[in-house]
């Protein structure tokens, strides 16, 4: 059997607090925008999570990614 690492990198993001933070596709803008200054990336996973708070819910995604070889 063949073994092979495997590193994901990841992060998470969220609207602000407050007025527009429950804005599901403003928050997905923002993770394209962050996705593409990562250069080449593969995204592995995305993975939305949602926190209820007093101003309303609260989403937030992270994003499993891992850097492209193509030097």
């Amino acid at each position: 059997m063949t073994s092979t690492d495997y590193k994901a990198l990841h992060f998470s993001q969220a609207n602000p607090a407050g007025p527009g933070q429950g804005d599901v596709p403003a928050l997905l803008r923002t993770i394209a925008s962050t996705i593409e200054t990562l250069g080449p990336v593969t995204v592995a996973d995305l993975i939305l999570h949602t926190e209820a708070t007093a101003d309303g819910n609260w989403p937030s995604i992270t994003v499993y990614y891992s850097k492209d070889d193509t030097e």
